[in-house]
């Protein structure tokens, strides 16, 4: 799963991107000559615009931002989730909602492997309180999406608490339940950190 875990931006523009591809590639298209000499592309920068990079680190939360073209970079939580044997599997990106007409405070984008049983749906709990399920939303080549909505009450209940768990279950063994254990340590600082950053994004003028 290591090569898998990507951050959101990366993530996202996978999933989008492939379908593109498959579809943009006519049937009847004469195939490329394998002695043909390719020129090559220069690569994006590292710190254009839509890269990632890591703002601050909160115990063991980061505030991750995605460069914008304007200077104005939005800004989410990131924590890479472990297995028992602390192997990685699965990540977890937490943002604020500022949106009046949702009732979310925040939301989240959790990824786990592709071996997951979707119709599972994932379960979200705080220490030791009551399980909520959410479906899977899709699946690209790096794992499986999950949106998550979260209440001010589950916000709240994430910054008293020591740690959240994410359930889920294996294709492979269906009859058993995996916990990731999701630290906690930190989420206060790294989330308020979130909403001063992406405060300036409320008050950038329209173009």
């Amino acid at each position: 799963m290591k090569d898998l875990i990507r951050t959101l931006p990366l993530a996202l523009a996978v999933a989008l991107a492939g379908p593109a591809i498959a579809q943009e590639t006519p049937l009847d298209e004469e195939a490329p000559n394998p002695m043909e000499l390719n020129m090559g592309v220069d690569s994006p920068e590292e710190d254009g615009p839509g890269s990632v990079y890591t703002k601050s680190t909160h115990e063991d939360w980061q505030l991750r931002c995605i460069r914008g073209p304007e200077g104005n970079d939005p800004c989410q939580l990131y924590q890479l989730l472990n297995d028992a044997n602390g192997n990685p599997v699965a990540e977890i990106n937490v943002f604020p909602i500022t949106d009046d007409s949702t009732d979310a405070a925040a939301g989240a984008t959790v990824v786990t492997p592709l071996e997951t049983l979707l119709t599972a749906q994932l379960g979200f709990k705080v220490d030791d309180g009551g399980v909520k399920r959410y479906p899977f939303a899709w699946c690209s080549q790096i794992g499986c999406f999950a949106r998550l909505g979260f209440t001010d009450e589950d916000v709240n209940t994430m910054k008293l608490g020591a740690e959240a768990s994410i359930l889920i279950r294996p294709v492979a063994a269906p009859d058993q339940v995996v916990t990731l254990g999701v630290s906690l340590t930190g989420f206060t600082a790294a989330y308020e950190a979130a909403i001063e950053a992406n405060a300036a994004l409320q008050s950038a003028p329209a173009e």
